[in-house]
């Protein structure tokens, strides 16, 4: 009897979904030609989230005529770059010979694999007039098997990212990778990922499922909401970690809040293989790493035309 009554409370606690196992605060830092950022992580105390290796949001901002900055050329090897731009314009070129431009609400998914020298700048018409700036950047790590594959891009304009909205209206979602409220992303990722932007109205709770193996954490765009299945505040600029002790993952907007509630929903099945990891390479060894830097500086990463 003792036995099938704790069977029973673990079956009501995983019915319950996910807690939260922590709430990181970001930091401030500058990247690519100058411009700002919060990054969670990594950071000293805290350098990756496994599969994921960065988060940068670039803004909010408004940006002056003439001063928008970006990241000239620079190399990758041995991981994912995700940008979701929210806000802005910006163009990109790399060394296979690869342009593309993003504009508000556009995706790229590019995996670097066995390495890829481009740049992301703002477009000619940004610079020239300037506006809103507001994006992320997400770094997802690739398997060992996956890191010397050729470089290849998915870039996914807004009107092709699913979106979804509840039967009362409160909670909306884009789906970049993953499903929610049954619609499915078109994104195929080297491991399993799931990648949410929530827009979630006062009042509104979703419920996301997320598959046990899984880890997932949440990252506050804008507003205060609640999370877990006990409920925890957190706020603008803040990532709240989730355990691995139940499917759901909840997320509510309180009904006397003032504001709409944005959050990103990410999450991803951990590699658990080494990291070594120097700049733009992620790597599984300290070799790999320096054979990497030689590939770099002899030029066998191929230049960007111009």
């Amino acid at each position: 009897m003792q036995a099938i009554e704790v069977l029973r409370e673990k079956r009501d606690a995983s019915k319950a979904g996910r807690t939260v196992s922590g709430i990181v605060k970001s930091i401030e830092t500058l990247e690519g030609g100058g411009f700002l950022v919060r990054r969670p992580f990594p950071k000293a105390a805290f350098s990756e989230f496994d599969p994921f290796l960065l988060l940068d949001e670039m803004g909010p901002m408004e940006v002056s005529p003439g001063q928008a900055k970006g990241a000239p050329d620079h190399p990758h090897r041995g991981f994912e770059t995700v940008t979701y731009l929210l806000a802005g314009d910006m163009e990109h070129k790399d060394s296979q010979g690869h342009a593309g431009r993003l504009r508000a609400g556009d995706v790229q998914w590019m995996t670097a694999g066995s390495g890829v020298i481009h740049s992301e700048m703002p477009s000619r018409e940004f610079m020239r007039e300037g506006g809103r700036m507001h994006g992320f950047q997400l770094w997802v790590n690739l398997p060992q098997r996956d890191k010397m594959m050729k470089p290849r891009y998915q870039e996914i304009s807004n009107s092709q990212i699913p979106k979804a909205t509840s039967a009362d209206g409160l909670v909306n979602v884009s789906v970049i990778a993953g499903e929610a409220m049954g619609r499915k992303s078109a994104i195929e990722t080297r491991t399993p990922i799931i990648y949410l932007h929530y827009r979630i109205g006062p009042g509104g709770v979703t419920a996301q499922e997320v598959p046990d193996a899984y880890q997932a954490f949440a990252y506050v765009v804008e507003g205060d909401g609640l999370f877990g299945a006990e409920g925890e505040h957190a706020g603008d600029g803040q990532m709240v970690m989730f355990a691995q002790d139940g499917g759901e993952v909840k997320i509510e907007n309180p009904s006397d809040a003032k504001a709409t509630l944005e959050v990103l929903l990410i999450a991803g099945v951990p590699l658990n293989e080494p990291i070594a990891r120097y700049g733009p390479f992620v790597m599984n060894t300290n070799d790999e790493i320096r054979e990497a830097i030689e590939d770099y500086q002899l030029g066998r990463m191929g230049e960007i035309s111009s």
